[in-house]
């Protein structure tokens, strides 16, 4: 698997700048990257998933190279992003793929947009239960800006950025991660990247942790193949809402992978793309019926949505 950079590029939508990846050719790929991050978290499987499809990962707005406005950070107004994104690509239909809160964002453009989308693969994503890390929780907290400021003064976050490096290689499993969240760290120095990523969370999470929840809409996953994919050891998102996935979603594909933390497409990226490869090939995607539709809606989930019960551990051969 190949790590290196791939070339930006860029379109302006509704006056904000979007940056994204477009790489191979094929059936189309959306991949959207977690909280904080951009698309090259991506990084270790774009090259092989482009060998047979065409690959799009977006830098979503306020992350990475893309615009950070006082704007719509919603779920559904970053489904709404992707929609507009594809269309002046000129790309109709995607198998999406998200990572962690692009797992929110993933399951919100199914949702708002079926006659798009023709599979869905959540990867440790959110929406599947209230637990989170507390870090992240932490976000939601009043003076999280200013104190972040001071820890992002530059010999303060050097050193930090470097504390993290040194822990994620030290082969310690909790810190395997760790890599990830110092170029998150180091992301905050961007007043408006802190800014953005404090309206993504509070949008979504809340001092008892996640808000938003597919357990109300997963029933509508019967019109569309869905797989999950976890990190056994995910310190992040507990590896425990992959049985949630199944059970809510009994037709869905569910991997957990052992010896991989929150994210599994970078611990173990000929796996990941394999598993992706596998799903796409076996499965048909889906078909759009206003019809099908409308009966699932009505025939759906009535009532609000308890507590969920008990599941077997999910298999992680």
């Amino acid at each position: 698997m190949s790590d290196q950079r791939h070339e930006v590029q860029y379109l302006t939508i509704h006056g904000h700048r979007r940056a994204f990846v477009r790489v191979g050719e094929g059936p189309a790929l959306l991949l959207l990257h977690g909280l904080g991050c951009d698309h090259t978290t991506w990084d270790p499987v774009i090259d092989a998933l482009a060998r047979r499809y065409t690959v799009i990962a977006p830098d979503l707005l306020g992350h990475g190279r893309s615009a950070k406005p006082r704007a719509d950070y919603s779920l559904g107004g970053y489904a709404n992003g992707m929609r507009d994104l594809l269309t002046m690509l000129g790309i109709d239909k995607v198998t999406v793929v998200g990572h962690s809160f692009g797992g929110g964002v993933a399951m919100q453009f199914a949702y708002q947009f079926p006659e798009r989308t023709e599979r869905m693969l959540l990867v440790a994503s959110g929406g599947l239960g209230p637990e989170v890390s507390p870090g992240i929780r932490a976000i939601t907290t009043p003076g999280f800006h200013q104190l972040m400021g001071l820890l992002t003064l530059p010999g303060i976050r050097h050193a930090g950025v470097l504390g993290l490096h040194a822990l994620a290689a030290s082969g310690l499993k909790p810190a395997r991660d760790l890599g990830e969240v110092a170029h998150i760290y180091d992301s905050f120095k961007d007043p408006n990247a802190r800014h953005a990523i404090r309206h993504v969370v509070r949008a979504v999470v809340d001092w008892r942790g996640q808000i938003v929840t597919m357990a109300d809409r997963a029933y509508l996953t019967e019109a569309m193949p869905m797989a999950v994919v976890w990190g056994r050891d995910d310190a992040v998102i507990p590896v425990r809402h992959a049985s949630n996935a199944a059970a809510l979603a009994p037709k869905a594909r569910v991997e957990v992978i052992p010896n991989a933390g929150h994210f599994p497409h970078k611990d173990h990226p000929e796996r990941f793309v394999k598993i992706v490869h596998d799903f796409i090939r076996s499965t048909q995607p889906a078909t759009y019926s206003r019809a099908r539709w409308r009966r699932l809606l009505k025939d759906g989930q009535v009532g609000p949505i308890g507590p969920l019960a008990p599941v077997p551990d999910i298999d992680t051969a």
